[in-house]
C-alpha cells in the first residue's frame, strides 16, 4: 500500500476497489451509475444540510477604494469549525452529475492507487491528471451557481476526498473561514470563476466578458464595473485635490499668523509696529497662495462634477440591473474560457519540474498554518509587504498616485512561484486592477507572493515607460545595468529575484544586491520612511543612499 493510500477507511476502499483480501485480489469497483448518476445524489446527513448557510455567500463587488490600506487581520480561523469533511457522501457528491468525465477520473484514480509497477504507476498518474482536469472543467461550469460544499472545496482547495488527508490536516482546513469577510480583491478559484460567469470580473484572456445577447443583466453588470472604475478614479482625484487645498489653507493660515503677529511700537504711541521683512514676504506669498487656492477650487469643482456624474451612472445601471431581476445569468462560455487560462496559470506556478498532481493529499501537503495560502494569510502578508514597499500597488492617474490592489487568484497547487498575469486591463489602464496568481501550497508563501508582486512591479513600470522602457525609469536603469553586466536569460526573472532579495534581505540591512542595483531600487522602489530611517544607521552604504534622497529633494530632482 502506498503512502497515498494510508488511512483509507473500509468504505472508501470498497468504493475505489482497493480493499485487499488475503489473496491480494482487489474488490470489483462499484456500478458507476449508482455513484455518478445524472439524476444526482441525495445530500445525505446533517453535514450537507448544515452547509446551506455557508453557501449563501456570493462574490462581492470587486472594486474597493483607491487608497486606504489592507484591513488588520484579527481573525484567521473560524470560531466554530465546519463539519463538511465529515459527510460520508462527500466523495459521491463531488463527482456526482458530471457524467463520463467523473467516471474516467474515478477509474484512473483507482488504477493509479492499485498499481505496483513504478512505470505503469507513472503512466496512470499522468492519465489521471489529464482526466481530472477534464472533470474539473465540468465542475467549473457550475461555479456561478450555489455549489454543494464538496464541489466548492474541490475547486477551492483541491480536496477530492477528505480521507486523502490526515485527521490533523482535515481539522486545519475545517477551521478556515468559508465566507469572504475582508472585502478585498482576493479570490479562491470557485469565487473567481463564479464572478467570471456573471460578468462581475472580466476574463483574463480577453478585453470583454463574452455574454450572450439574451443575458442583459450580465451586460449591465459589465457596464457597472466600468462605471464603478470611473467612480473610484474620480473619488481618488477628489481626495488628492482636497488634500492639496487643505495644505494651501494651512499655509495661508500660517502666513496670516506671521502678518497678524505684529507687536506694538516701543514708544507710547499705542500703535503696532511696521511690517518686518518676513511679514512683507508673507504678504507677497499670500497673493500666490490665494491664486493657487482659487485654481485648486476650480479643479475641485470640475472633479466633483465628474464624480457626481459617475455616481449617477452607477446608480442608473444598478437600477437597470434590479429591473432585470437583480442577477446575471451564468455565462458558461466565459467560465470555460477562463478555466483554460487557469490551467495555464497552474502550470506556471508549478513549473516544468514541479509537482503537477492536482489533488490535495497528506503525501504532498507540508505547509504549516502560516505557510498555507488561504485568504487571511495572503492579505496579512501583502499588508506586511506594503509596509516595506509602500508604492508596490500604486499607479499614476492624472499625475496622481492611486493605490490599486490587484486581483489575487488563489490556486490550489503545489507550486512555489507567484506571478502577474496582467498589470491592468487594456481598456482601463488608469484605475483597473491587475491580476496576480498565488499558489496555495508553496514551500514558502512569503516568497511566492513576493515573486508575484515583483512581476507586477516590473510589468507596470514597463508599461508606464512604454517605448522607452529600456531607457527610462525603473526598467530602463535596470536594463542598462543588465546589459553592462552581460547577463544572459530573461531580464524579468533576474529582476524578480533581485526584488525578493530587496524585500527580504536589503530591507533588514543585509547587503545582497549589486551596488548599482541597490541604488536603482532605492530611488525607483523606495522603502517606507521607517525602513529608511532604520537602515541609515546600519551602514555607510545606506547612509549614503539616504543622503542622496536629501540632495535630490533639495534640487527638486527626485
Amino acid at each position: 500500500m502506498t503512502a497515498f493510500q494510508e488511512g483509507i477507511d473500509s468504505e472508501l476502499a470498497a468504493l475505489l476497489g482497493t480493499a485487499e483480501s488475503g489473496n491480494d485480489t482487489a474488490v470489483s469497483p462499484p456500478d458507476f451509475s449508482s455513484i455518478f448518476g445524472l439524476d444526482g445524489v441525495p445530500d445525505g446527513g446533517g453535514a450537507e444540510t448544515a452547509e446551506n448557510a455557508a453557501e449563501n455567500a456570493e462574490v462581492s463587488d470587486d472594486v474597493s477604494s483607491l487608497g486606504g490600506k489592507f484591513p488588520e487581520i484579527t481573525k484567521k480561523f473560524a470560531e466554530t469549525p465546519h463539519n463538511f469533511f465529515e459527510n460520508p457522501n462527500y466523495y459521491k457528491i463531488a463527482l456526482s452529475g458530471e457524467g463520463d468525465s467523473a467516471n474516467r477520473a474515478h477509474s484512473l484514480l483507482q488504477k493509479y492507487l492499485n498499481c505496483k509497477d513504478p512505470k505503469d504507476r507513472s503512466v496512470y498518474r499522468q492519465q489521471f491528471i489529464t482526466a481530472y482536469w477534464d472533470f474539473l472543467a465540468n465542475v467549473a461550469k457550475k461555479s456561478g451557481e450555489k455549489l454543494p460544499a464538496a464541489k466548492r472545496f474541490l475547486l477551492r482547495f483541491g480536496i477530492l476526498h477528505p480521507v486523502f488527508l490526515s485527521p490533523e490536516i482535515r481539522s486545519f482546513f475545517s477551521t478556515l473561514i468559508v465566507e469572504d469577510e475582508l472585502d478585498q480583491p482576493v479570490y479562491y478559484l470557485d469565487e473567481w470563476l463564479g464572478g467570471m460567469g456573471t460578468g462581475k470580473i472580466q476574463p483574463s484572456t480577453t478585453d470583454e466578458v463574452r455574454v450572450s445577447r439574451g443575458n442583459t443583466a450580465a451586460r449591465f453588470q459589465q457596464l457597472l464595473e466600468k462605471a464603478k472604475g470611473k467612480l473610484e478614479g474620480s473619488a481618488g482625484l477628489l481626495r488628492a485635490k482636497d488634500g492639496e487645498r487643505q495644505d494651501l489653507e494651512q499655509l495661508l493660515q500660517n502666513q496670516a499668523g506671521v502678518i497678524l503677529g505684529t507687536s506694538l511700537m516701543e514708544d507710547n504711541l499705542n500703535i503696532k509696529a511696521l511690517y518686518s521683512e518676513s511679514q512683507k514676504k508673507a504678504l507677497a506669498d499670500l497673493q500666490e497662495i490665494l491664486k493657487d487656492l482659487l485654481k485648486v477650487d476650480r479643479e475641485l469643482g470640475s472633479f466633483l462634477r465628474d464624480y457626481r456624474q459617475a455616481e449617477e451612472d452607477v446608480k442608473t445601471i444598478r437600477g437597470k440591473i434590479t429591473e432585470e431581476g437583480g442577477a446575471a445569468a451564468v455565462d458558461s462560455s466565459a467560465i470555460t474560457a477562463e478555466f483554460e487560462t487557469i490551467r495555464q496559470m497552474v502550470k506556471m506556478t508549478v513549473g516544468r519540474q514541479g509537482n503537477h498532481f492536482p489533488v490535495l493529499t497528506s503525501e504532498y501537503f507540508h505547509c504549516g498554518p502560516n505557510d498555507t495560502g488561504f485568504r487571511e494569510n495572503v492579505v496579512s502578508i501583502m499588508a506586511a509587504l506594503e509596509s516595506i514597499d509602500p508604492e508596490c500597488f500604486y499607479r499614476v492617474y492624472k499625475n496622481r498616485d492611486n493605490r490599486i490592489v490587484p486581483y489575487v487568484i488563489l490556486l490550489p497547487t503545489y507550486g512555489d512561484t507567484g506571478f502577474c498575469w496582467e498589470p491592468f486591463s487594456r481598456q482601463n489602464r488608469a484605475t483597473s486592477r491587475g491580476r496576480i496568481a498565488i499558489p496555495m501550497y508553496p514551500k514558502n508563501l512569503n516568497i511566492a507572493i513576493l515573486s508575484a508582486v515583483g512581476d507586477l512591479r516590473w510589468q507596470v513600470a514597463k508599461e508606464k515607460a512604454s517605448y522607452y522602457w529600456m531607457e527610462e525609469g525603473l526598467t530602463g536603469n535596470y536594463y542598462q545595468w543588465f546589459q553592462k553586466m552581460k547577463l544572459k536569460g530573461n531580464i524579468k526573472d533576474f529582476f524578480v529575484q533581485d526584488y525578493i532579495q530587496w524585500m527580504t534581505k536589503e530591507s533588514e540591512g543585509t547587503q545582497k544586491l549589486d551596488k548599482e542595483v541597490r541604488g536603482i531600487f532605492w530611488r525607483f522602489m523606495p522603502f517606507s520612511r521607517p525602513v529608511k530611517e532604520k537602515l541609515k544607521n546600519r551602514s555607510l552604504v545606506y547612509q549614503e543612499l539616504y543622503q542622496r534622497d536629501k540632495n535630490r529633494a533639495l534640487s527638486d530632482g527626485y
